[in-house]
């Protein structure tokens, strides 16, 4: 018997598992989330310069210009697209909170960062999933893949990886032409491996969530967003 689980909880737990995800991977250096790398590499870009700039402000600047080409893609504008972007700033103060934190874990060990970067992108495709199982409005990241999909009746785990991979190549642009042709910052091979296998392990975490909990409502608040992908409308891939 499945147990019951609310939509709210899955939308606090993705934001948490997100941000915890993204501090881990980036503490382990050997390459963020392809899906954040072009935020980080403008937070490394402008923050010797601004000291203002934090990650997290990267973030949802970032996420902003996407939701404007999202907006451009689909030809159409909903009100509840405005909410991905609120929930972008809650992640950035999310993220910088954990970033803080970040500073204390000790990161000399090759063994321990390895850990760092399984948990990192464990914890980072757990938070994905949580937000696909919520009606409430998801970070632009996972807004534009989950309206694009439903579109244009693609699998959404096929299209992730697609758009990981090509987030990882627009990571790569920008590391080049920031930091120079033969410097990697940010982008690197646990970049390429996160882009090739995140969209499984997301399908994955998915099958999990579906198989062993029944999702509802605590709060009236889905009309609010009912213009949205609802939770199950996700196809998982087995």
């Amino acid at each position: 018997m499945k147990k019951r689980c609310s939509t709210e909880l899955m939308y606090v737990l993705g934001i948490i598992f997100l941000a915890f995800g993204v501090m881990l991977m980036e503490k382990a250096d050997f390459g963020v989330s392809m899906i954040v790398a072009p935020a980080y590499l403008l937070y490394r870009w402008l923050s010797p310069v601004w000291s203002f700039v934090t990650f997290g402000m990267a973030e949802y600047c970032l996420q902003a210009v996407l939701l404007l080409l999202m907006v451009l893609l689909l030809r159409r504008f909903r009100l509840s697209y405005l909410f991905s972007f609120v929930t972008a700033v809650i992640y950035g103060f999310v993220l910088d909170g954990f970033m803080l934190l970040g500073q204390r874990l000790p990161a000399e060990a090759l063994w321990l960062r390895i850990v760092y970067y399984i948990l990192g992108m464990l914890f980072g495709s757990a938070g994905v999933s949580a937000m696909f199982h919520t009606y409430i409005s998801p970070e632009v990241y996972e807004l534009f893949v989950k309206e694009v999909s439903s579109r244009f009746r693609v699998n959404i785990n096929r299209f992730k990886t697609v758009y990981d991979c090509v987030s990882c190549l627009v990571g790569i642009i920008m590391s080049f032409l920031i930091f120079g042709l033969w410097r990697f910052e940010g982008v690197k091979w646990g970049t390429v491996v996160c882009a090739l296998i995140n969209g499984w392990i997301i399908g994955r975490f998915s099958a999990f969530y579906d198989r062993h909990w029944a999702f509802y409502d605590v709060f009236p608040w889905r009309k609010w967003f009912a213009d949205e992908c609802q939770p199950n409308d996700i196809t998982n891939t087995e």
